[in-house]
């Protein structure tokens, strides 16, 4: 779909994609992080993107049955001949973005992160200090519990929705936070666009934490 709505690509567009995760069925997803399977999907990659090179290529998730090494290591191999410019990786530990610099230079990582779920902190602290961006996937988290009142509430008092000022938070949570929402219509994009521009208080934002 994205070839078809932008090909031939502007100059300056960065297009990212993930691999290592395959659909044995309808019902769930696993992962595959093999080698082979790897070159496979960035080739499928190439040829549905209509392009030569892939600017961010991301590891889905590390696959248990597939030593973590050996598919970072994939992924380096195909940079070093020019398939991928850049490699990021997804729902990892801060031990394995270790063992995954030590093999090839990581630029973005992808974890869940958003109001209501904190538990990659120590893994945002890393990129904070390595200069890696990060990525929270499932950035609006919900809208049940205490918290996602307050949500609520802060929104109403600055006229602003609920997903609006939660991408705010983010944003305003760390520098290298890049948050990636979905959108599904022209409302969705602009309410995401404008959120990017708003600055939250400190009270508001100690609040939300």
């Amino acid at each position: 779909m994205i070839a078809q709505a932008l090909y031939p690509y502007p100059p300056d567009l960065v297009i990212a994609t993930k691999g290592g995760l395959v659909r044995p069925d309808r019902r769930s997803w696993v992962q595959d992080g093999r080698p082979e399977h790897l070159r496979g999907a960035v080739e499928g990659s190439l040829q549905r993107l209509r392009l030569e090179r892939i600017d961010l290529y991301q590891l889905h998730a590390p696959d248990p049955n597939v030593p973590f090494a050996e598919s970072v290591g994939a992924l380096a191999d195909l940079q070093r001949i020019g398939k991928i410019r850049h490699i990021g990786i997804s729902n990892i530990t801060v031990a394995q973005l270790d063992l995954a610099r030590s093999i090839a230079p990581i630029v973005s990582v992808q974890n869940a992160y958003n109001l209501r779920n904190h538990t990659s902190e120590d893994v945002l602290a890393a990129c904070e200090r390595l200069g890696i961006a990060f990525l929270p996937w499932y950035p609006l988290g919900g809208k049940r519990g205490l918290r996602a009142l307050k949500v609520k509430q802060a929104a109403t008092r600055h006229g602003l929705t609920h997903a609006a000022l939660s991408i705010a938070w983010l944003l305003a949570r760390s520098p290298v936070m890049l948050p990636i929402p979905g959108t599904r219509s022209i409302d969705h994009l602009e309410e995401n666009v404008h959120a990017a521009s708003l600055r939250l208080a400190p009270e508001d934002f100690d609040d939300l934490r």
